[in-house]
């Protein structure tokens, strides 16, 4: 746990140097049927780094990382840290509009990406894009093809070996003020906002949680299936590297392989969202593996409620920990302990991780006192530098006196233990990642047979809130729920496509027109969850 303490003078490439030379042989990377140890990693990032300096890429420069949770994106994080540039991860499952336009807002001059995944030929899709993103000159790709005629894509493996034993310049960094990662998150209207996180950000907010959950280098954790998440660059990725444990890869979730491989590989520490857990104790409860070695689960991303905790305690995992977790923060920002009471342990998130103050604000952000509902804040060295290329939202962002503003709404009791209570920006959180409604009524009102929408999260067991539309049709039309679903999917991620189409021939409105979405709430939940009205 030594290097623990050291986090606030560290840069990623130095914690991770630090482990390779203090524990060279000791497994980090858990994938398929490999074990990559650290010192491992420490050399392939070094041989990267030495041949994307070749390319020109330097301080300052963003890369993108376009790959599932792989070995090869965590040697191109620290890769790109070596060289003092800019790590932009972007996931793989955008929609080709989605993923131009965080390529061509972060200016990304490389792009390391996958060949082909789950149905989709990126070098094809690249090679599509190349034309209408001028600042991208490179693209690095993993996987198996052998030939390519663009003289500005290279195979990883051959950069690997091109860079093995030679030099290249490391910068001078200042791990409180150089930007290593932009992560890219949806404001108030769905519009994608990069969040710019120093070094000391990302390893204060991955030190401050595996220190409270007491992570051992004998631990082995799973649950991360997004490295381009927030949790799971965080967290995930460096709090084990900080700890010196071994993080299990998984490449998509399913629960029957998820539970294949805590058995495997004796999994002692959980991280997940609530839809994860939920289908693997389902899974578990129909066909039983050996998760005996299960001692901690950590859930954050969507709200959970007692008898989901009650639930997995009971069945699952002995112990189950909440977190609170936003990009803006570089993750956890509160957590329950193993010392608290039954009560915060199941009615709270917690208190706030080391280093991080919480306050409660007014709408015209005076400080609330304890146990009184209003906008949580928080401050501390874990809380974004700001957003990039908008000022002006970052600006809006913060207090005057540093505090940045969640959006959500919540109370701080008098034993200092943080309430969540709801979101007061209009956002559903399904399966742990952010819907906006207005992003999804704009692409439905766009179809020819609508004249009005709604959309609404509503509670589902599996999902935490599932995606649910009302839509008054135009009069005459002929359209169905299938068919509303599959025109949101021609420019949505899947995750933002309704999992419920309603027909209603009038949306219940308030006194001043707006929806009362309350109502329209109550309208919907009685049908039956994932299904679609014709």
């Amino acid at each position: 746990m030594a290097l623990l303490e050291r986090t606030p003078k560290f840069t990623l490439q130095a914690a991770l140097n630090a482990r390779a030379s203090s524990d060279p042989e000791a497994p980090y990377l858990l994938s398929r049927d490999r074990v990559f140890s650290y010192a491992e990693v420490e050399d392939q990032a070094d041989s990267l780094a030495a041949a994307l300096h070749g390319l020109g890429i330097g301080k300052g420069d963003r890369v993108a990382l376009v790959m599932p949770p792989w070995p090869e994106f965590v040697v191109s994080l620290f890769a790109v840290a070596k060289l003092g540039a800019v790590a932009v991860p972007l996931n793989p499952r955008l929609t080709p509009p989605e993923l131009q336009y965080m390529l061509r807002h972060s200016e990304a001059a490389a792009a390391v990406t996958v060949e082909t995944f789950q149905g989709t030929d990126y070098l094809q899709l690249f090679e599509d894009m190349f034309p209408m993103l001028p600042e991208l000159q490179y693209l690095v790709t993993v996987g198996e093809e052998d030939l390519w005629y663009d003289d500005r894509v290279f195979q990883f493996e051959d950069l690997i070996s091109a860079g093995v034993g030679r030099e290249y310049p490391s910068p001078e960094a200042n791990p409180q003020r150089d930007v290593v990662a932009l992560l890219y998150t949806s404001g108030t209207t769905g519009k994608p906002k990069g969040v710019e996180l120093t070094h000391t950000n990302l390893l204060h907010a991955a030190g401050g949680t595996v220190r409270a959950l007491g992570l051992m280098p004998e631990d082995r954790v799973f649950g991360i299936t997004a490295l381009f998440h927030v949790f799971g660059l965080g967290p995930g990725l460096l709090g084990t590297l900080l700890s010196g444990s071994s993080l299990v890869l998984q490449e998509d979730f399913e629960p029957g392989p998820a539970l294949d491989l805590i058995q495997r590989h004796g999994v002692t520490v959980h991280y997940g969202v609530p839809t994860l857990f939920t289908r693997e104790l389902l899974e578990q409860q129909d066909t039983p593996r050996d998760i005996s070695t299960l001692r901690l689960g950590l859930v954050a991303g969507a709200p959970v409620n007692d008898s989901f905790l009650h639930r997995m305690e009971e069945h699952f995992c002995p112990e189950m920990r909440v977190g609170y977790s936003l990009t803006e923060t570089s993750s956890t920002l509160a957590m329950t302990t193993g010392g608290d009471s039954s009560e915060k342990r199941y009615q709270t998130v917690g208190k706030a991780l080391d280093g991080m103050e919480i306050r409660v604000l007014q709408t015209d952000q005076t400080q609330l006192p304890l146990e009184s509902l209003g906008e949580i804040a928080v401050r501390g060295p874990a809380v974004m530098r700001g957003y990039y290329r908008q000022p002006g939202e970052t600006r809006n962002a913060f207090t005057e006196d540093g505090f940045f503003l969640t959006g959500d709404l919540g109370m701080v009791d008098e034993a200092g233990y943080l309430h969540l209570v709801s979101r007061s920006k209009e956002v559903i959180i399904r399966s742990g990642v952010n819907v906006f409604p207005r992003e999804v009524e704009d692409r439905i009102l766009a179809h020819p047979a609508v004249r009005e929408v709604a959309v609404v999260g509503l509670p589902d067991e599996v999902l935490g809130e599932a995606v649910a539309a009302a839509v008054v049709p135009i009069e005459g039309a002929i359209v169905t729920g299938g068919e509303i679903q599959e025109w949101c999917r021609v420019t949505l991620t899947e995750h933002k496509v309704p999992d419920l189409v309603r027909f209603l021939d009038r949306l219940p409105l308030t006194g001043s027109g707006k929806v009362r979405k309350v109502e329209l709430i109550r309208l919907l939940v009685p049908q039956p969850s994932g299904n679609s009205s014709p």
